[in-house]
């Protein structure tokens, strides 16, 4: 699991020498961070604006697999998906704190590769690390970060703000990551039966980087600022497309028309669904763990999104009674759920 050849025991240093030795090269460069690590709590000064705060369990064996997933692309990971939800409110991310419970399996230098990749996604997006915890865990690898931001009271977007007419928008493509996985765990069978065989990703890159390293979509938030478009509701792809617009209409009380057609897939992503005898639709609506925006706009915004290269109208909000319905290629029409659709039943009415 670990190429590292040193190996030095984390019980030598103890918990507090772990701390010093994993944040003495933390530097601070947000104004709004008072104080960061060293004391009994962080300081913040928003000076007026609304805070945002949003936390994330990630478990070994539930949410990564130590198998196929390197130590540095867990860290960075693991700060995108917190920094995601950020996002998602129309904010801007401005510090973490980091937990880690670690076993005695992990060397120094192991804890030292994961926290290389959670400077750099902190370093990359301009975030402060401000304070954590660390301990000994018998259930393998445990990783909880915090994320904390801020916005204007007036920019911050919900996910119960969706209205009549709205359109239905999302970033970048789908459906890449849990492709990716499926791969990364097909490579893993091989490898157990027969750990002479290298792994077989040439050529899919793109598919296993969104799932071992997603980037959080901030250039969107900048994006949507620069055109001056507030959206009526926002949310994170986290679980999957067709789940998290059902969120934004279970909350915003309205249907929506979503259309199988204009849902945004990679090639790649086609293509390997296909190999894996999977419908690309479902990986999309069902998959999960993309970390792109999902949000709905005013259609008097049409024509300030419609070019716009990173974002696509998937759809439509409507009135409550209609429904939350997907439409397909073909034209039929079934009720969206949060588990794909089944191709087979009948259309609903």
């Amino acid at each position: 699991m670990f190429d590292n050849k040193e190996r030095t025991n984390i019980e030598a240093l103890g918990e507090f020498g772990l701390i010093d030795y994993l944040t003495k090269n933390i530097k601070l460069t947000q104004k709004s961070t008072t104080k960061g690590v060293g004391d009994d709590a962080a300081v913040l000064d928003f000076a007026g604006k609304k805070t945002l705060i949003s936390t994330d369990l990630l478990l070994e064996g539930i949410h990564f697999d130590l198998a196929y997933t390197p130590l540095k692309h867990l860290g960075y990971k693991a700060i995108q998906v917190n920094l995601s939800d950020i996002y998602a409110m129309n904010g801007t991310a401005s510090q973490v704190t980091v937990s880690i419970g670690i076993s005695s399996k992990f060397p120094l230098e192991a804890v030292e590769e994961l926290y290389d990749g959670i400077y750099l996604a902190c370093d990359k997006y301009g975030v402060d690390i401000v304070g954590g915890d660390t301990s000994s865990s018998k259930q393998g690898l445990v990783i909880s970060i915090t994320s904390i931001g801020y916005a204007d009271e007036k920019d911050v977007v919900y996910r119960n703000g969706a209205e009549e007419g709205d359109l239905i928008c999302v970033s970048g493509d789908l459906g890449g990551a849990y492709t990716g996985l499926q791969l990364l765990e097909r490579e893993k069978l091989i490898y157990l039966e027969n750990p002479n065989i290298q792994p077989d990703l040439e050529g899919k890159d793109y598919i296993v980087e969104r799932q071992l390293k997603p980037e959080a979509r901030k250039d969107i938030i900048d994006l949507l600022q620069e055109i001056e478009v507030k959206p009526t509701a926002m949310i994170d792809i986290s679980d999957g497309l067709a789940s998290e617009l059902l969120h934004i209409c279970k909350q915003s009380n309205k249907g929506c028309n979503l259309y199988e057609e204009k849902i945004p897939l990679d090639p790649m992503t086609f293509d390997t669904a296909r190999e894996f005898n999977l419908d690309p639709t479902v990986c999309a609506l069902s998959g999960g763990e993309d970390y792109e925006l999902l949000f709905t706009v005013k259609q008097a915004d049409y024509d300030k999104i419609k070019f716009k290269m990173d974002i696509t109208i998937i759809g439509y909000i409507t009135e409550p009674s209609a429904g939350c319905n997907l439409v397909t290629k073909a034209g039929a029409v079934h009720a969206l759920t949060a588990q794909g659709w089944n191709a087979f039943s009948p259309p609903a009415h």
